[in-house]
């Protein structure tokens, strides 16, 4: 009989009380039960907190509360105190599918430092209006859907964590590095492995510029756009952004 790995999920959360009960569920409810969860909430103002004590007779649950430098520190704060072999990471508006983590452990392989991922259903409210996948082999140019991604804590401790420097796509970056390592084996499954509430940045004009602004910090410090390209396209992402806040509140 294969021996059950330790399995590891974090989930960073603020002021997360109305969605963060189908999370804290859906990691609880696994049909794998050799899990270790740590819940890293940022300072909640709200009922956050007192929704997670209520599963806090779960020996499995980790709750700690306290000031984080944003999303990517509280996943960064999670991942030193994992101790499992790989670790999930599901914020505090999204959900495993029941057999996530069992799956995963299934797929483990000691021999080697791999970084699984899956498909991921989004969903806008109650409606599911996409299944995807995109592949590592194209990391460059499309992120991975990060809420499937299971990671083989050996990565984490030989290539580092999120860089927080990216307020909004560090998960990418650490993607893109870890894609360049001759070691890090990517393997992706095509099963749906989590579901992820769409929080509308597309409608959000900060947040789409800043990601876009981010993207392009990226693939400059990796070589992949030129310096004239990068100034170029970063004031002309800037201008376009700022017309389109003026239109907007015309």
């Amino acid at each position: 009989m294969k021996e059950q790995i330790l399995v590891s999920i974090v989930t960073p959360c603020l002021n997360s009380e109305k969605t963060i009960r189908k999370t804290i569920e859906s990691v609880l409810k696994q049909t794998y039960e050799n899990i270790e969860y740590w819940i890293m909430d940022g300072g909640s103002t709200d009922g956050t907190i007192a929704i997670v004590k209520e599963y806090e007779r779960d020996p499995r649950l980790h709750l700690i509360s306290e000031p984080d430098e944003g999303i990517y520190d509280a996943m960064n704060k999670g991942i030193r105190h994992a101790t499992g072999q790989i670790i999930g990471i599901i914020n505090s508006d999204d959900w495993y599918e029941p057999d996530a983590a069992a799956y995963m452990a299934e797929h483990y392989d000691p021999e080697r430092m791999t970084f699984q991922y899956g498909m991921l259903n989004e969903f806008a409210g109650d409606r599911c209006y996409m299944t995807w996948i995109s592949y590592h082999n194209n990391v460059d140019n499309k992120t991975l859907p990060h809420p499937t991604c299971f990671v083989d804590k050996r990565i984490y401790n030989k290539y580092g964590c999120y860089n927080t420097e990216y307020r909004i796509c560090a998960d990418r970056e650490l993607m893109m590095r870890c894609v360049r390592k001759d070691d890090v084996v990517f393997v992706p499954h095509q099963k749906i492995i989590a579901n992820f509430l769409d929080g509308g940045m597309s409608t959000n004009s900060k947040a789409a510029c800043r990601l876009m602004l981010e993207i392009l910090q990226m693939k400059h410090a990796y070589g992949l756009i030129s310096d004239r390209y990068f100034k170029k396209k970063t004031l002309t992402t800037k201008l376009y952004y700022r017309l389109k806040g003026i239109r907007g509140k015309n």
